[in-house]
């Protein structure tokens, strides 16, 4: 098989063997200058139409641009595809595309022997070994001897093709991450066509540098039939998907295009106030593309003014949802009690990374649990819901809306970073299958004698306040920061009202209906459970196949609703010898389950800003494992 980068006739050369895989892992790593995301994003995109299902781990620096060929600096982009369903990114590469020293020393140790080592030569240079700490070229000496070593002079080849296009060398040379592209997508039978249109209209106001790229992309993949180098490809099949349509997503995509819908589906406009923060910036470039859809986007001078306008939106009728990382929950946390105190939903997006302060920006981390559910003053309860994945950031998005437009309330929607910048397919729901998010204000006097509207009279199911457009007639409202007397909502330091006012906000976050913990158990004989929340799903369910296909038991769980905890989750925890907890934190939701359920949980904890591999996991759970069925 091999396609045709013109999209017609594929080219001819030397034939090759083709070997058939079940599944693959590339990481393109470079200087942050190199393109390794869009690199790697491309090749995604392609698998994606393709039909594979993949799952992509994005790993790049904090500096908008560290030193050049130096390890801080180095980016990279890693995507697993399959032709059967997969949960991770992947523990080790297969292939390694290093573009130059540094992201050759910053990335082999991750590469199994026998790896495939795809290497630029031109950039293995006297000056850029020196910046690295190598005394001599690793691709001269016997280092790199347990490896499938290829060396590419990419930016002289592309070069040479670009010669004829009247761009300047530098400009010429920026294209090498397209010829490494080609190159790959050579190897592993990836479509051309995609790549080819995105590039003409990423560039389309630059159709000299458009077609350079295009040029360097056809060169790589030409190189790859013509040399004697590749003497093998190789062809993944489409995954067995369950039927439907489907498109690559991202986390932040996903929690973007989950806000549409609610505004949508709740026939509200939407204000997303905000502060532009790594990793949660795509939220708002996203959502800013989408005005016909009822969102307004206003980018404020910090997160307090963010927040501020997102609650003050709320107020006045409409859906407010503000977006963050842990810094900015930190400075946003007065204005969420003040939503909690007036009981007006708001949607807080939390995309969590390294801490503390400034901490690791561009790593992923699921440090701000205890944040979300006490970084208040004051009793302050707020509904907590983490997505698991990054298709999943959709869904999450809607339930959290529900939430918070049902039981007027803030909510803190806890994604993080390897959720966020991670991509799989994802089903494209039918709009008739998506929850009816209405909401009826109030348009009558409430008081129990009809000529007044008491804001804070409740709903007897769902303990939620009446919520009443600012200027409706006959019904004029104070609320406000200052505690509230219990329906009437005029100010009150009454002790007993207050007593009486707090056990009611969290009475109403405590009833919120949230579905039972589902259990993975396929023996029905596990005395050993796992229990996640976010991210941790991938690495776990990766790390619990592999347990099983040693001949052991294990249980596996996953937590969506932090806030109220499902109803059914004590008896869970209670039912099983051991109950294993992964976090990447120390141990923050084993804390909350030994406080509320007194099960002395096992807790497994990284703090590396680096998702869980599913190895490491493995290894972990069938020690446990063993222990408890040798007891």
């Amino acid at each position: 098989m091999s396609t045709g980068v013109d999209g017609g006739a594929a080219a001819t050369g030397t034939p090759r063997s083709v070997t058939k895989l079940d599944r693959v892992v590339i990481r393109f790593a470079g200087d942050s200058g190199d393109g390794m995301q869009l690199t790697g994003d491309r090749f995604t995109s392609e698998a994606a139409a393709f039909g594979n299902d993949l799952s992509t781990m994005p790993n790049f620096p904090a500096e908008i641009r560290a030193p050049q060929g130096t390890i801080p600096g180095v980016s990279s982009f890693q995507v697993h595809f399959a032709d059967y369903d997969i949960l991770t990114p992947g523990d080790r590469p297969d292939v390694l595309v290093a573009m130059n020293p540094a992201a050759l020393k910053a990335n082999i140790a991750d590469l199994p022997a026998g790896g495939t080592l795809i290497v630029n030569t031109d950039e293995f240079v006297k000056r850029n070994l020196t910046k690295v700490g190598y005394a001599a070229s690793p691709l001269e000496d016997d280092s790199l001897a347990a490896y499938q070593v290829h060396q590419v002079a990419m930016a002289t080849i592309t070069q040479n093709a670009l010669a004829d296009t009247g761009l300047g060398k530098k400009d010429a040379e920026r294209c090498k991450n397209m010829f490494a592209l080609g190159l790959l997508s050579w190897m592993y039978h990836r479509p051309t066509e995609g790549t080819e249109r995105f590039l003409r209209e990423k560039f389309a106001k630059k159709p000299d540098i458009a077609e350079a790229n295009v040029l360097a992309f056809r060169a790589g993949f030409y190189y790859g039939e013509t040399t004697e180098a590749f003497a093998v490809t190789y062809e993944v099949a489409p995954a067995k998907l369950a039927p439907g349509t489907y498109r690559q997503i991202t986390g932040n995509t996903a929690l973007a295009y989950g806000i549409v819908a609610a505004a949508q589906q709740s026939k509200l406009p939407v204000l997303l106030g905000t502060y532009p923060i790594t990793p949660a910036s795509d939220i708002l470039h996203e959502l800013s593309k989408h005005k016909q859809f009822g969102i307004t986007t206003f980018q404020a001078e910090d997160e307090i003014a963010g927040i501020c306008a997102a609650l003050g939106a709320s107020y006045g009728g409409a859906l407010g949802v503000t977006s963050t990382s842990g810094p900015g929950v930190a400075l946003k946390s007065e204005t969420i009690g003040l939503g909690v105190m007036t009981e007006l939903p708001l949607i807080v997006i939390d995309v969590q990374r390294g801490g503390p302060s400034t901490g690791l920006p561009t790593k992923t981390e699921q440090a701000d649990l205890l944040q979300a559910m006490y970084g208040r003053n004051g009793e302050s309860p707020v509904p907590i819901v983490a997505p698991q994945s990054p298709a999943d950031c959709f869904k999450a998005a809607l339930e959290a809306t529900q939430i918070a437009l049902t039981y007027r309330t803030p909510v803190l929607l806890l994604s993080d970073g390897a959720v966020a910048n991670g991509s799989e397919p994802w089903l494209v729901p039918d709009v008739d299958d998506l929850p009816d998010l209405t909401v009826e204000f109030a348009t009558e006097p409430n008081s129990p004698d009809g000529t007044a509207f008491w804001p804070y009279l409740r709903d007897p199911e769902t303990l939620a306040r009446a919520w009443a457009v600012p200027g409706t007639a006959g019904l004029q409202h104070r609320i406000g920061g200052l505690e509230k007397a219990d329906g009437t909502g005029n100010i009150s330091y009454e002790p007993d009202n207050h007593d009486r006012m707090v056990r009611l906000r969290q009475a109403k976050i405590d009833g919120i209906p949230v579905p039972d913990l589902e259990v993975d158990d396929p023996t029905g004989k596990a005395r050993v459970l796992v229990l996640g929340w976010g991210s941790s799903y991938g690495p776990i369910g990766a790390a619990c196949r592999r347990v099983r296909k040693l001949g052991h038991s294990v249980a596996q769980a996953h937590l969506r609703n932090l806030n109220p905890f499902p109803a059914n989750l004590g008896a869970v925890l209670r039912s099983y010898d051991k109950v294993v907890v992964p976090e990447m934190n120390l141990g923050q939701l084993a804390l909350l389950l030994r406080g509320k359920y007194l099960v002395d949980v096992v807790s497994y904890t990284k703090v590396a800003g680096l998702p869980f591999k599913a190895e490491e996991l493995q290894n972990v759970l069938t020690d446990i494992v063993k222990g408890v069925d040798a007891a």
